[in-house]
């Protein structure tokens, strides 16, 4: 059995949603699925079924508030629920980001993340403790490119420092309830997102060997998981720099609008 007897998870229809759904797929484990596309969110479920997970498909939009409301609060017990659907997005020709693009990116990878988030948390304060004195674990999937303002990805930035400064402040709180909350921020990770780039992306990691390093750490209680490592550190240096220097810097490196992405 998973060390995660109950998991929702959103985005599993592909990339690190994708690889999260596997490596939670064990017997005796009910698997949540949430994605947009049926017909991959179907043919990952199927894969977990045939690892011995029992699987619940749902096909929905995470912006959709009551919605996810409505889906969190139907299923039962949580052991885990990560919120890890999130769109990216950028501006290649030095143009402002367009309204719509600007809104989307916002309503998904921020709003959609706390749309599942918060009445997981508040589903799990009411659940009894496990045998570890936890009543359920939230993980939020963020990004690197939550460390540093790059004038590529404007939006894509703001809303994952954002979903990680929400995580990670509301932790210490959670905790004292029994509910341990984990920020997730992954650098570039091989997924049909970051199949389309054509420049270097430094630290790129196949999706299954995520996937395991989020597992550890949401199971270890850390409130945040940045990695590589390396590349959390450099994200983390160059966003501490004056704006204007780091601004020059971003705007300048090949592939700058090609930020980590969920």
């Amino acid at each position: 059995m998973s060390r995660f007897p109950s998991v929702l998870l959103t985005g599993a229809s592909s990339g690190i949603g994708r690889a999260l759904a596997l490596a939670c797929a064990a017997p005796g484990t009910v698997l949540h699925l949430g994605g947009r596309d049926v017909s991959r969110l179907n043919n990952v479920a199927e894969l977990c079924r045939a690892r011995g997970a029992t699987v619940h498909e749902h096909a929905a939009d995470v912006a959709d508030a009551a919605a996810m409301a409505d889906w969190v609060g139907a299923v039962g017990r949580l052991d885990l629920v990560i919120a890890n659907a999130g769109i990216g997005g950028g501006s290649d020709d030095g143009a402002p980001e367009p309204a719509a693009q600007v809104r989307t990116i916002f309503a998904t990878n921020l709003e959609g993340a706390l749309n599942v988030a918060l009445p997981a948390l508040e589903a799990m304060r009411a659940q009894p403790p496990g045998a570890d004195g936890v009543r359920g674990r939230i993980a939020t999937v963020a990004s690197v490119a939550a460390f540093l303002p790059a004038p590529g990805a404007p939006s894509y930035c703001a809303a994952k420092a954002a979903l990680d400064g929400w995580t990670v402040a509301t932790a210490t709180s959670a905790r004292a309830h029994g509910v341990r909350l984990t920020s997730v921020c992954p650098g570039y990770i091989r997924t049909p997102m970051t199949e389309q780039n054509r420049f270097p992306m430094p630290g790129l990691m196949d999706a299954d060997r995520a996937a395991r390093i989020i597992l550890r750490g949401i199971a270890a209680g850390r409130m945040r998981v940045a990695f590589p490592w390396w590349v959390a550190a450099l994200a983390r240096f160059t966003g501490l720099l004056p704006p204007r220097l780091s601004g020059v810097l971003l705007t300048q490196a090949p592939g700058k609008q090609a930020l980590p992405t969920t």
